[in-house]
């Protein structure tokens, strides 16, 4: 919960460490901050965010699909990717990135050792009441990646992202020396049955490309997994698939009811991507 990971916490206006007292936190140098009734912390401060965060449909369309079981082999690769990096002397403290419902962070910290810490950090609040419930040992922080991260210097072990915008220089600062980043990739096969279809939106196919490009001269990759599979979908897990990202966004609802409406059932959809694992340059093997 919020007040044991707390310690791995820093406070957005100076820095310092927080500590819980009540129904806030609380740093050295008085900066307090109300931990909302549904259990997550807002360590957003200054000006407003430019970002347009996850909607209360888009999140609750999520969790139906994720809660079916489908990206199940792309949870179980992260989950392998943390476990296989993790000593086996070390309890991993784990943020998500841009972690929406937390499903992949929980999958994480159950596949961990019990003493396990993990944070979640979105910039949408219906995402963070999610993120409050997700697991006993996580804490939901409403933050903005591109900001400076609310967490302290070197403490985590693991930075997940997720299908998500990644800080390579604030990530830098949060890991540990031999800290691992996670990061999950789709590839251009994603979803292409759905793209032409319902007008989704399209993967970039340079996306693993410029990925490296991105992490160059702070992180070298480590390993790389691919995961491919066929999902099976009936219409209405493919309405939620479609609802739970972007393309909610672009679809108007009479025609993804009857592009949906018009498939056939089960309907076979690709989920494709890659599960690379990142080092910093100097510690990469």
């Amino acid at each position: 919960m919020l007040a044991d990971v707390s310690a791995l916490l820093a406070c957005p206006q100076c820095g310092d460490g927080l500590d819980p007292v009540e129904r806030t936190l609380v740093c050295s140098r008085g900066h307090s901050f109300d931990i909302a009734r549904q259990g997550y912390v807002t360590l957003l401060t200054g000006t407003a965010t430019k970002f347009t965060g996850d909607s209360p449909e888009m999140i609750a369309a999520r969790c139906d699909f994720l809660d079916a079981g489908h990206f199940d082999p792309l949870m179980a690769a992260v989950s392998d990717a943390v476990v296989q990096s993790t000593p086996d002397d070390v309890a991993p403290r784990v943020l998500e990135v841009g972690a929406g419902t937390g499903h992949y962070l929980a999958r994480v910290l159950d596949a961990s050792s019990p003493s396990a810490q993990g944070i979640g950090l979105d910039v949408s609040k219906p995402a963070a009441r999610r993120l409050a419930r997700a697991h006993p040992r996580a804490a939901a922080v409403v933050a903005d990646v591109w900001r400076q991260l609310p967490v302290l210097g070197g403490v985590l072990t693991h930075v997940l992202s997720i299908f998500a915008p990644r800080n390579a220089a604030e990530i830098d600062r949060v890991l540990a020396e031999d800290g691992v980043l996670v990061v999950l990739t789709p590839t251009d096969r994603h979803l292409y049955e759905l793209v032409e279809l319902l007008g989704m939106v399209r993967v970039d196919d340079r996306k693993v490309e410029r990925l490296g490009e991105t992490m160059a001269g702070r992180f070298e990759r480590d390993h790389r997994t691919p995961v491919e599979v066929t999902m099976m979908l009936s219409r209405r897990d493919v309405d939620h698939l479609v609802g739970m990202g972007p393309s909610a966004r672009h679809l108007s609802a009479e025609r993804r009811a009857e592009a949906i409406g018009a498939l056939p059932e089960p309907f076979p959809v690709t989920a494709s991507v890659v599960v690379s694992t990142y080092r910093r340059a100097s510690t990469s093997r």
